[in-house]
């Protein structure tokens, strides 16, 4: 099973066949919406609305943990995910889709980890040292990269009549494959001018909300995670205002590059995974099993019960 963690819109346009919902509750809490189940193929995808079925849950409100729990209750062993991002490089203009490799985290409020407490609450009594030098699965990410590439390719081929009407880049789009950076910020409000120009002198590429936790959580569930960003504006730095309208637009915009890249990768995913990303919690508890409370023992079961 895969699974697909973005907007609503995408999932209704890869035709899924056999269609269920299933609602799931977890140790961590109810998920964004219950989970959209169904078939492409041969593959099975569980679907997941990340902001939820009305867009209900800003970036820092999204439940991350149950949403990634939920899906590794159902068995999901690898994740994609879709982002709406702004671009810090003026030769990824709106309505590119890119893969990037990398993360910086600078969000302040959001659970980042399984295996932490909530504000207020006790410890939960284990320690977990989770490696996270390469946040997205470079195989995952690496075959979204080939996928979007050749799904792009041939759209810029069948039809090049569409018109950018922001006016700011080549509306078919293209793919990017590594050596991309998404600083995660918290938001909901945009960057600042001084933010947006801070972020594109460290080297960054992408700008975006909802990267993290996502990303670390599917390392401690030791699921593969990559992900399909479109790039809805140049946020701030181009001297403009980043607007809603304008987001909106070239989110829609990038709907359909991403449903294709998401279809071809589907299609062509290779059964087993060639990775790590299954082995990830493997010698990172440093905790003895004998000092983790039972209680933990038994809300972090899913994750940790093999090791423990």
């Amino acid at each position: 099973m895969l699974g697909f963690i973005g907007g609503s819109g995408i999932y209704e346009a890869l035709d899924l066949e056999g269609v269920r919902e299933e609602e799931i509750t977890t140790p961590f809490g109810d998920p964004s919406a219950p989970l959209t189940i169904g078939y492409l193929g041969d593959t099975e995808i569980a679907f997941l609305p990340r902001h939820g079925r009305d867009h209900e849950f800003s970036p820092t409100d999204v439940p991350y943990r149950a949403n990634v729990h939920a899906l590794k209750q159902l068995g999901v062993e690898r994740i994609v995910s879709s982002n709406a991002v702004g671009s810090l490089r003026e030769d990824l203009p709106p309505r590119t889709v890119v893969v990037p490799d990398q993360t910086f985290d600078r969000t302040t409020k959001r659970a980042s980890s399984f295996f932490e407490s909530e504000a207020g609450e006790e410890a939960n009594g284990i320690v977990v040292h989770m490696g996270f030098a390469d946040p997205y699965c470079s195989h995952l990410a690496g075959h979204l990269a080939e996928a979007a590439s050749a799904a792009l390719d041939d759209d810029a081929n069948t039809d090049s009549s569409d018109a950018d009407p922001s006016g700011d880049g080549d509306a078919s789009g293209s793919a990017v494959a590594a050596g991309s950076t998404y600083v995660c910020i918290e938001g909901p409000q945009f960057s600042t001018r001084a933010e947006s120009e801070f972020y594109r002198a460290q080297g960054f590429d992408l700008v975006g909300m909802t990267a993290i936790p996502e990303a670390k959580l599917a390392r401690e569930a030791e699921m593969c995670y990559a992900t399909l960003a479109g790039v809805t504006d140049y946020d701030v730095w181009h001297d403009r205002t980043v607007t809603l309208e304008e987001v909106l637009e070239n989110a829609a915009a990038n709907r359909e590059a991403i449903t294709a890249a998401l279809r071809r990768a589907i299609e062509a995913m290779p059964a087993g995974r060639e990775c790590d990303c299954e082995h990830a919690i493997d010698g990172a508890i440093n905790t003895p099993a004998e000092a983790i409370p039972e209680e933990t023992k038994d809300r972090l079961d899913t994750l940790v019960g093999e090791y423990l």
